[in-house]
């Protein structure tokens, strides 16, 4: 891995002297802009309580299953290394055991950002492996032991102008308020995460309903379902949130009919649902919450294609997200034309579509951009938030869709010391593939100016209605 005392300061740009040199010019221009990060995982209670980190392992490791899921494939147990409900153990080794297995992560993307982290965030300097494991971990302790490197401390720094929490529809968003009420520069809001009381095959499906139902007081029918839904999206719309977010595994849309709805419901909150009848009742939700989106303003992000918790021995021990979770292939076009007959056109619906199956970008999604006012293209997201991955995204989708159809970068993480690392790997990366656009005579330099400041700026501030 690189000497973290000598990051390149032409890091991802391209080789050529003369694109790298548009391509620096480029970076520069928005290499200091403000973040903004409309979709993410960082806890709001961690802005709230502002706590100092607890150790290295937990902050760089226990709770990274980028990390995590490595180190298993090289044979660590999950367990030793504090993941799920696992006892925390001994911070030290589960640092030294990162240490041990730092080739691993040699040209993958999590290694780049750890390096990032470490020497950009920390300033830690010098090789980082098994024989400076102790050091670096000292260095890292007293780092986070300094009031500056607390999380509101970090936020500031970062220059984080807006960041979205994913919450539970059922969170009072106490930590929201008391975040808003503290002063804290740039807006933290929460996103309306409805997943768990949209799908019958979770086994809690009825318990959450019955509780989503008893909160809002309203009826165990279809229709007082989804007024539940639609009070609890209006009271994250009050509590500052922009959008809706859904993890599906296939994005699969259908507009039933209310009687047979209605039947569904039912049967799903009884537990009696047989899997098409699951699927069918999955399929209606997901056009619903579309037509919540275009009623109630709220961006709707649909991240599909993942299967979750692939290993099922895994689940049982640890729990969920917690490092096998696996893409699938993955259509859009015909799952999603019921929604789109409806709500294509409504240029009030703003709905963002993020994948994990590369394939999708040029065949489907570009396309889907570039004719439905509605859509959008979601930035590369997960196994795909890396350099060449950027790159190949912009390759695909901007022939057909442009840059004026797509998101603006997503970093999509629990890690919050890595937020700044990966919205500058996006920054580098773009800076690059307008650099060659520029070389080849496709685009004007001015112009390509005038798109990176909009990719970090005007595009994701319109497209999440900012």
């Amino acid at each position: 891995m690189a000497d973290l005392q000598r990051r390149d300061p032409d890091r991802l740009l391209p080789a050529d002297p003369e694109t790298r040199a548009i391509a620096r010019d480029l970076y520069q221009r928005v290499a200091g802009r403000p973040i903004i990060s409309p979709h993410g995982h960082v806890d709001a209670a961690l802005l709230h309580f502002d706590e100092p980190f607890a150790d290295p392992a937990e902050l760089f490791v226990s709770r990274d299953h980028y990390v995590t899921r490595l180190l298993h494939a090289a044979g660590e147990e999950l367990g030793s290394l504090g993941v799920g409900d696992a006892a925390p153990g001994d911070a030290r080794a589960i640092w030294r055991s990162l240490a041990e297995h730092w080739h691993l992560f040699a040209g993958t993307a999590t290694g780049y950002w750890l390096e990032e982290e470490l020497s950009e965030v920390l300033g830690v300097e010098g090789e980082f492996g098994p024989k400076t494991a102790d050091r670096v971990y000292d260095e890292v302790r007293d780092r986070l032991a300094d009031p500056g490197f607390r999380p509101r401390a970090l936020f500031e720094r970062f220059g984080i102008e807006f960041l979205a929490t994913t919450d539970d529809p059922l969170d009072d968003l106490a930590h929201h308020r008391a975040i808003r009420a503290s002063g804290l520069p740039g807006r933290v809001v929460p996103t309306f995460r409805p997943d768990a009381y949209l799908d019958p095959a979770r086994p809690d499906f009825g318990s959450r309903v019955e509780r989503l139902l008893a909160t809002t007081a309203s009826p165990a029918t279809f229709a007082g379902y989804l007024a539940a839904l639609e009070a609890r999206r209006a009271y994250f719309a009050a509590h500052g949130a922009v959008s809706a977010d859904h993890g599906v595994v296939e994005p699969v849309t259908a507009d039933l009919e209310p009687g047979e709805a209605e039947r569904l419901f039912q049967a799903a909150l009884a537990g009696t649902a047989d899997p098409r009848q699951r699927r069918a009742f999955r399929a209606h939700m997901l056009l619903q919450m579309a037509r919540m989106s275009v009623e109630d303003g709220l961006v709707m992000t649909v991240h599909a294609g993942v299967h979750r918790n692939h290993s099922r021995p895994t689940l049982r021990r640890f729990g969920p997200d917690t490092g096998h979770d696996i893409p699938v292939p993955t259509s859009f076009t015909e799952g999603l034309r019921p929604l789109l007959d409806r709500f294509g056109l409504h240029r009030d619906l703003h709905l963002v579509l993020f994948t994990v199956d590369e394939s999708a970008f040029s065949r489907e999604l570009a396309p889907l951009a570039g004719f439905y006012p509605a859509v959008y293209v979601g930035a590369p997201w997960w196994f795909l938030d890396a350099p060449d991955s950027i790159a190949r995204f912009r390759s695909a989708v901007t022939e057909t869709a442009g840059f004026y159809r797509t998101s603006g970068f997503i970093d999509d993480t629990r890690a919050f010391l890595s937020i700044p690392a990966r919205h500058d790997t996006a920054r580098r990366a773009d800076a690059g593939f307008l650099a060659r656009l520029v070389r080849e005579g496709r685009l004007s330099l001015p112009r390509a100016e005038l798109i990176s400041d909009d990719l970090v700026g005007a595009i994701p501030r319109r497209v999440f209605k900012l």
